[in-house]
């Protein structure tokens, strides 16, 4: 049974602060610069097949070839992040990949036993989390590959790669 193709282009951590956690990541490993998205608006939200709600902000950044994401978790109630980690635990929680066609790989994901965790979009881009928390030790997350995503992991890429001045964080034009 082969799930996918392609690699994963993405860590994320489950984090008390992103906010503390980027600097952590700057300072100690080199990461970043990161860009924090506050408050991150969903629509669409189903957790385990029910509507739901989720108030989180991350903090994007570039480790070496690889994307890093904090996740902090504001709203209390069940979510992925939560069906890894309790009230006061945190680590790694997924691994993230593009996905050709996001609904044909969820249903190949749902009948080789995999549930779908979380299913939303955010600002016009679907996602989903899988639990592959009992084969991986960690979620999977699947972006529908598309511009705006692969837009979007060039702009991490791009800022890391001209940080010849340590920053710690990357400030949009506008902000």
């Amino acid at each position: 049974m082969k799930l996918a193709t392609g690699g994963f282009v993405q860590a994320a951590y489950f984090v008390e602060d992103v906010h503390a956690a980027a600097e952590y990541w700057a300072a100690t490993w080199g990461a970043g610069p990161f860009l924090v998205m506050e408050h991150i608006p969903l629509e669409n939200c189903f957790y385990r097949g029910e509507a739901a709600m989720l108030d989180h902000s991350s903090a994007y950044g570039q480790y070496g070839d690889l994307m890093v994401e904090l996740v902090q978790q504001h709203n209390p109630g069940p979510s992925p992040f939560r069906d890894l980690y309790a009230q006061g635990h945190w680590g790694l929680h997924h691994m993230a990949r593009f996905a050709t066609d996001l609904p044909a790989e969820l249903e190949t994901y749902q009948q080789n036993g995999f549930a779908t965790a979380l299913q939303a979009d955010a600002g016009g881009l679907a996602f989903a989390f899988v639990d592959t928390s009992a084969q991986l030790g960690h979620m999977t997350e699947l972006y529908q590959d598309c511009a705006q995503i692969r837009d979007f992991y060039a702009l991490i890429k791009s800022a890391a790669d001209s940080n010849s001045g340590g920053q710690t964080f990357i400030e949009l034009p506008g902000d």
